[in-house]
C-alpha cells in the first residue's frame, strides 16, 4: 500500500459516497454525450448499464444525506460496502455484455436490433428510403479504443470502482 497517495487511507471512507456519485454521474454523462453527440443508439445491455449508475448514484446521493445524521454515522462501513456491490454487480453485467460483443456467449433475444423510435424530422427519409437506420444490437460494439468497447471499458471501469468501494469498507476500521 505503499504506492497510494498520502492521505488517501485516511480520506476515502469519508468521501467515498461523494466520490461514488461523482463517478456515476460521470459514467452516465459520458454514455450520454456518446448518444447525442456521437450518434451512437444505445442496445438494450447498454441501457442497463446505465440503469447500475443511476442506482450507484441514487443510493449515495441518500447515504450522503444520511450520513449528516450524527447518529448515522455506523452506516458508514455498510453504504461503502453496497455502493461496492453494485458497481461489482455493473461490471459484471458490462463483462457480460463484452462478452455478448465478442461473440462468446449468446445475448438476451430482445437485443436483436429492432425497435427505436422515430421522430417527424426523419420520417421523410424513412418513407422515400434515404436514410439508412441501423438500430443497435447488443452483439455488435459500436465501437472501440485499444481493442476493447465501451462495455469493456465500463467493466475496467466499474471493477476499478468496486475495488475502490472496498477499500474504503475495509479501511473504515471496522467490519460490519
Amino acid at each position: 500500500m505503499a504506492d497510494l497517495p498520502a492521505g488517501l487511507r485516511d480520506r476515502l471512507p469519508a468521501a467515498w459516497p461523494a466520490v461514488a456519485l461523482a463517478f456515476s454521474a460521470f459514467m452516465l454523462a459520458t454514455a450520454h454525450a456518446f448518444e447525442r453527440f456521437g450518434g451512437y443508439a444505445p442496445c438494450l445491455l447498454c441501457l442497463k448499464q446505465r440503469e447500475v449508475y443511476w442506482v450507484a448514484g441514487a443510493v449515495a446521493l441518500v447515504g450522503i444525506g444520511l450520513l449528516r445524521l450524527s447518529k448515522a454515522q455506523s452506516l458508514r462501513p455498510w453504504l461503502a460496502l453496497l455502493i461496492a456491490a453494485i458497481f461489482l454487480f455493473g461490471a459484471g453485467l458490462a463483462a457480460y455484455h463484452a462478452g455478448v460483443e465478442w461473440k462468446w456467449w449468446p445475448g438476451p433475444g430482445a437485443c436483436s436490433g429492432v425497435g427505436g423510435s422515430v421522430s417527424s424530422l426523419n420520417m421523410a427519409g424513412l418513407l422515400d428510403g434515404t436514410l439508412k437506420v441501423r438500430p443497435p444490437a447488443c452483439d455488435a460494439a459500436a465501437w472501440r479504443l485499444l481493442g476493447l468497447s465501451m462495455a469493456g471499458w465500463n467493466a475496467l471501469a466499474s471493477l476499478a470502482f468496486a475495488g475502490l468501494g472496498a477499500l474504503a469498507w475495509r479501511w473504515e476500521g471496522k467490519s460490519p
